[in-house]
This record gives structure tokens, sequence and C-alpha cells, in this order.
């Protein structure tokens, strides 16, 4: 039986009150995150469908979500969805250039 992003409906609620709740993002509304995690999970999905025989996970990303289906005992995968955080206000640190030994 083929995979579906509706299979993942509970998953995709329980990110997405997440989203809403937590995660303060302004290049994505949580209407585009919707759009966006459905999009992401079609792509994991064609991914996990289409891996080779010894890897276990589809993964598809953007700027912002992880969706990750990996492998179990049984017929369906696990989806994790993860928000890829960052700050505007955290500085860069700055690369210190390697000294080669003599």
């Amino acid at each position: 039986m083929p995979l579906k992003v509706e299979d993942f409906a509970i998953e995709v609620l329980t990110a997405l009150n997440s989203y809403e709740r937590h995660v303060v993002c302004l290049e994505k509304v949580p209407e585009d995150c919707a759009e966006s995690l459905r999009s992401l999970i079609q792509k994991a999905i064609q991914a996990y469908e289409n891996r080779a025989p010894d890897m276990r996970h589809g993964i598809a990303l953007d700027r912002h979500l992880t969706v990750i289906l990996s492998q179990t005992e049984g017929p369906r995968p696990l989806c994790g969805i993860y928000f890829n955080l960052h700050s505007p206000y955290s500085k860069k640190s700055l690369a210190k250039p390697r000294t080669q030994k003599a």
C-alpha cells in the first residue's frame, strides 16, 4: 500500500500546534508552514519509497523544517518533524585561521 501525506495527519497536526504556540518565524506564517509540511512529507515519502535497499530513512527539508520517515518493523514508518531554529540575534563565531605545524 503506497504511503500518502494523509497517513501522517496526526504528526502534522501536532507539529502545527507546536509551531503556532512556540515558534516565532517572520518568514513563514502558520498557513505557509502547513503547506510546506505537506510538500515536505510528500518529498520524504518519495525519498523513502525510492531509497536504496540498505537505507532506512527518507528525508526532506527546507530552511525551516525537516521531515524524516524512518523504517520500522511495522508497515508504517515513523514520521519525525523538526523545526530548524535559529536566532537572528546570535553572534556568528569568528573562524580562527589555522596554523601549520613545521
